[in-house]
């Protein structure tokens, strides 16, 4: 791809809640391997689902354009997600255009089942690291969180992939449901720990509107760190302004342990993320009910001062905090599926 600059960095001013935006989530499809029932259920996404169309999704270089834009704004960091982002077949070159705009922090999730093969590629484009998603070690219960025919070996070999590549640090996201795969955390936290590998444990949330999401069904931070901390003592660290996990590192010096706490402790005050949908959409939530369309005036000539103008007017009224209002309980709507717009 030939290479592209971004515009002179504007921040886009804070929302009405007082945050700047700092980093954005692009999904570059809605696809996967995977039918995990927190984000893609079968009964939902099975044969007959209809995905979107190629013609409809951003391409390479519109993508690497509107990257450009966010990257003009004060954006320092940019993470491709999915559904599951290797996957589509142009992903390198997609990388590739995002590092020549200099962005500092550019990042990958994936279920790291096709990474052995692609690690290399990407780590020559100018990817810098990646966090892979890793709910259980126990082959029965990856299986039914994934459900899919996919082995939990697979996603270690591709660990150990990234890992050979110099895609580091590398981190496991494990999202934890009651009676699902909660008796495993210790397990996880073995394996991160020998591995030199962060661990991020997320509080099962109601992302989208077909996981049959129940309150229930949360394990909760606090319930995570004592589990955790009984066995493995803690160290609280500093917050990092805008960073989703709350932090401790292990008090014997092996490594770190993140807790995502969007539903028993919200953080909805420090939240410095956009997302771009796989269909151009702007959403400037997780748990949003709908976006604004860059993609149209992408296609019909907008030039990039007209799309930073629409996205830092979008961002200068935005006033979600949804985790907060849940918390309440009044918060409503159909919201978009995680699989659209990235985890």
């Amino acid at each position: 791809m030939t290479a592209v600059s971004a515009l002179p960095a504007v921040a886009a001013g804070p929302d009405l809640l007082g945050r700047s935006l700092r980093d954005v989530r692009i999904s570059v499809t809605d696809r996967c391997n995977f039918r995990c029932p927190y984000c893609m259920p079968k009964a939902r996404f099975g044969p007959g689902h209809r995905f979107l169309p190629r013609a409809e999704a951003l391409d390479a270089r519109e993508i690497v354009r509107l990257a450009g834009v966010f990257a003009s704004l004060g954006v320092t960091k940019i993470r491709l997600t999915g559904g599951e982002p290797l996957l589509r077949p142009d992903l390198v070159e997609i990388v590739e255009g995002i590092a020549l705009l200099g962005v500092p922090d550019i990042a990958l999730t994936t279920n790291g089942a096709l990474l052995r093969r692609q690690a290399v590629r990407l780590r020559n484009a100018g990817l810098h690291r990646v966090t892979v998603s890793l709910d259980s070690l126990d082959p029965a219960v990856f299986s039914a969180m994934s459900d899919s025919r996919v082995e939990v070996s697979e996603v270690l070999d591709g660990i150990a992939a990234a890992r050979e590549a110099g895609l580091e640090p590398i981190k496991l996201n494990c999202v934890v449901q009651r009676g699902v795969n909660e008796d495993g955390l210790l397990d996880l936290v073995d394996f991160a720990r020998r591995e030199g590998l962060g661990l991020r444990c997320i509080e099962y949330m109601d992302v989208g509107s077909t996981n049959g999401w129940r309150k229930a069904d949360v394990v909760s931070g606090e319930e995570i760190l004592e589990r955790v901390g009984a066995v493995y003592p803690l160290l609280e660290e500093d917050p990092d302004p805008g960073a989703v996990a709350r932090t401790y590192r292990f008090a014997d010096g092996a490594g770190d342990l993140g807790v995502i706490t969007s539903v028993s402790r919200p953080f909805c005050g420090d939240c410095t993320r956009a997302r771009l949908g796989v269909d151009g959409k702007l959403y400037t939530c997780l748990f949003a009910t709908s976006g604004i369309d860059l993609r149209e005036p992408l296609r019909t000539g907008a030039d990039d001062d007209t799309l930073r103008r629409i996205v830092a007017d979008r961002w200068k009224r935005r006033d979600d905090r949804y985790s907060e209002l849940r918390g309440l309980g009044i918060a409503a709507g159909e919201r978009i599926e995680m699989s659209y717009i990235g985890g």
